[in-house]
Formats: structure tokens, C-alpha cells, sequence
């Protein structure tokens, strides 16, 4: 009888292990976990394989990481450039920067403005005795890029389009002068993923063709712009963003809501606002 109820309760552990994580059975998704469980593992899961990122210019890596019950995969960059000068395919850049430490940096501020949902978790993380940004390895069926190379529509395009409104306004706000296609990834059920901030965050104060680019916002959004404080954010991205950055970053989120408030005064909030 002790036998039987030995087995009994292994099998019931297991099959309520299974239910609680998934991860153990196959690698884990993010619906899984909470974030902050995602951080921890991405903080101290052991690493038990490495390979390099087929797509990307900054050398990125993919780990494998294991905690011994959940075995999952995670991106790895180290890079920290820190140029004068640096030559571009778009021209000259003064104080040309490169960092993992914006990947961080743009995390925090997604999770001040309730965008981190958008966004794979970031952590600090060394590997191989390098320090970068560790985050959680997507579930994706394709980037921006192939989705117009193969002229694919969101089946509902709304929500596609109310995602993308999000995006831009976002890529607005962290000036990033490498955003390109390849960082949208586009997941389960047209999800779309905003990764790779490396070369965000610079000086200027300006925003880009906003008339363009900044068309509706996220009623929700557009409160947590205007609430954001930049003694938060400073204390929030301490060790990856200056106060020259943090101070551009304000000014952009001046002009974003003062675009969207002149928006709504000449269309009415309900042809600006979702």
C-alpha cells in the first residue's frame, strides 16, 4: 500500500508540475511564466549551448540556458561601441554609441509606459566574462521584412494597425537610429515583437516626420507620456542612461504629446485617439 501511494503521488507531482510549467516537457513560451520569473531564469538559468545569430550586424549570440526543469533559449548582445566619429551608410555620426546597455535601458522605459508587453524581457548578464543584454528567446513565425516580402495582411487589421500605431510612437521616443524591418517580429496570432535598441537613444530632441509617424496613439499611452517623470526614469535606467539622454528623451515626450494634443484639437479625439 505504501508502494501504490508512493507512485500515486509521484505521478500526481508530475502531472501537476506539467500543468503549472510546460517549459519542463517542451522549451517555454512567455505565457508561462510571470516576467519577473523570466528574469530570474534569464539571471541564473546555467548556459549549456551557444550559437551565433543568423541575422543582426552587433554579433549577437543565442543560448541556450537550462535551470534543470526548464531548458530555454535567450539572445545574447554584448556590444558597447563608444565612437567620435563613426562613418555610415547615412553619413557621419558624432559620439557614435552601441550599446547593449540601451537594449536594458529601453525595457525599463517600456515598462514605465505598460509598452513591456511589446517587448522581449531585458536583463544585465555576463557571458564568457563579457558583460550585455540577456532576453528571452521569442516565439516568432517571421520579421516585418518577410511579411512584405511575401505581402501578407494581419487577418484583423485593426488590431494589427492599433499595435503598430504603439510601435512608432515608441520608436519615436527612444530614437532609434537603427530601426529597421527586421527588428519587428511578428508572432502567434500577429502579435507583434519590437526588439534590438542598440543604437536608440541619442541627442536629438526632434522627432522624425511626425506627421507621418504619428498618426493615432493608445488613449492609455498617451496618459502614461504625459504622467512620465523624468527623476523616475533616471532612477529607473541608472548605469545604462546619462542625464543627456534621459533629458532627450523628456523632450521628445514633450513633442510627442503636444503633436497628438494638436492632433486631437483639429480631427476630435475619436479619429486620433483608440
Amino acid at each position: 500500500m505504501h508502494i501504490l501511494q508512493q507512485q500515486g503521488w509521484k505521478l500526481a507531482a508530475a502531472a501537476l508540475l506539467c500543468l503549472i510549467c510546460p517549459g519542463i516537457v517542451r522549451a517555454a513560451d512567455e505565457t508561462t511564466f510571470t516576467k519577473e520569473q523570466i528574469k530570474n531564469f534569464l539571471l541564473t538559468a546555467k548556459v549549456v549551448k551557444s550559437e551565433g545569430s543568423s541575422k543582426g550586424i552587433t554579433h549577437t549570440l543565442r543560448l541556450t540556458l537550462t535551470d534543470g526543469a526548464v531548458t530555454h533559449d535567450a539572445s545574447f548582445q554584448a556590444v558597447d561601441e563608444h565612437t567620435p566619429l563613426k562613418q555610415l551608410p547615412s553619413g557621419t555620426e558624432v559620439g557614435f554609441v552601441d550599446s547593449y546597455k540601451y537594449n536594458i535601458a529601453a525595457y525599463r522605459l517600456a515598462e514605465l509606459l505598460g509598452l513591456d508587453d511589446m517587448l522581449p524581457v531585458y536583463v544585465e548578464r555576463k557571458w564568457q566574462g563579457n558583460p550585455g543584454s540577456l532576453s528571452w528567446w521569442l516565439p516568432v513565425k517571421m520579421d516585418e521584412e518577410e511579411r512584405r516580402k511575401k505581402n501578407l495582411k494581419a487577418p484583423d487589421l485593426d488590431a494589427w494597425n492599433n499595435q503598430m500605431y504603439k510601435v512608432r510612437v515608441f520608436d519615436q521616443l527612444v530614437d532609434d537610429t537603427d530601426a529597421n524591418l527586421t527588428n519587428v517580429l511578428i508572432g502567434e496570432d500577429w502579435k507583434i515583437w519590437r526588439i534590438d535598441f542598440t543604437r536608440a537613444f541619442r541627442s536629438q530632441k526632434d522627432l522624425k516626420d511626425p506627421q507621418a509617424n504619428l498618426v493615432r496613439c493608445d488613449r492609455q499611452l498617451l496618459e502614461k507620456l504625459k504622467t512620465l517623470d523624468g527623476k523616475e526614469l533616471a532612477e529607473k535606467t541608472k548605469h545604462y542612461l546619462d542625464k543627456d539622454d534621459v533629458k532627450a528623451v523628456m523632450a521628445r515626450r514633450d513633442k510627442i504629446v503636444e503633436h497628438f494634443q494638436k492632433l486631437v484639437a483639429e480631427k476630435g479625439e475619436n479619429a486620433v485617439l483608440y
